[in-house]
């Protein structure tokens, strides 16, 4: 897990340069619109849309396109209708794949979803093929270089967190999906440094890939991640973080 780990943070820092501004802002927009649509349009009642809402502020989007995102999937604007689909497959290595996308033409997406497993090694399979492997958890990150370790154990686990693990200079909090919000509240009302949470999909097991399989599997989840109604690519990879460097950097 510290391999994806590490990669999602690569990616995450390159992506403020490297992304299309708005294709990221369509991204979240569309989360925003199916969250609000789902959970309704109050973020302090709606975790997924809470969560949304912080992603469209941290890439600085404007107010108002937050609003209206919510109004359209309340209802109270017209809007898109967006399908929620779980794609899953295998890329090189044998390394599970799952991908997320909300679309409103799944005779598109569902092919360029496949061409891309195709184009990169992998192999598109059939729904519950993979997803077995992986567990629903909430993951809050907390700024590591704020608050030690010890402390924020004593406070994270006493507020129902199942685990916490350091990643580079941030810790990742663990928890139920359902707890994530009472930990993530619990923290904050103790000055604990939370940078985002999230309710993702976690590998309970993952593969480690090396050699030249290694950036064949890097190059299959950019390629989905990149994919206009892709919304997340959740992987069990594991590579080493000297080998995850040495590709960033070429």
């Amino acid at each position: 897990m510290s391999g994806h780990s590490r990669w999602s943070q690569i990616k995450r820092k390159k992506g403020k340069a490297d992304v299309e501004r708005g294709k990221l802002f369509s991204k979240i927009l569309r989360e925003i619109t199916v969250a609000a649509r789902n959970g309704g349009g109050d973020p302090k009642l709606n975790m997924r849309l809470k969560s949304a809402v912080e992603a469209a502020r941290e890439a600085n989007m404007p107010q108002d396109n937050i609003k209206r995102a919510i109004q359209k999937g309340t209802g109270e604007l017209p809007g898109e209708s967006y399908e929620e689909i779980t794609y899953e497959g295998y890329a090189p290595g044998g390394v599970a794949v799952m991908v997320q996308v909300l679309t409103d033409n799944r005779n598109r997406t569902g092919p360029e979803v496949r061409r891309a497993f195709d184009k990169h090694g992998g192999n598109m399979g059939a729904s519950g093929a993979v997803a077995w492997m992986f567990e629903r958890k909430g993951t809050i990150h907390v700024d590591g270089t704020k608050i030690g370790e010890d402390d924020l154990l004593a406070v994270a686990l006493d507020a129902g967190a199942a685990d916490v693990r350091q990643v580079e200079k941030a810790f990742e909090v663990t928890t139920a999906p359902g707890e994530m919000e009472a930990v993530r509240s619990a923290l904050e009302a103790r000055a604990v440094p939370v940078l985002r949470a999230e309710v993702s999909f976690v590998p309970q097991s993952t593969v480690r890939v090396e050699g030249k399989e290694a950036p064949a599997v890097l190059r299959l989840v950019e390629a989905l991640e990149e994919l206009d109604d892709v919304q997340n690519v959740y992987s069990n990879f594991d590579i080493p973080d000297e080998v995850i460097e040495a590709i960033s950097a070429a």
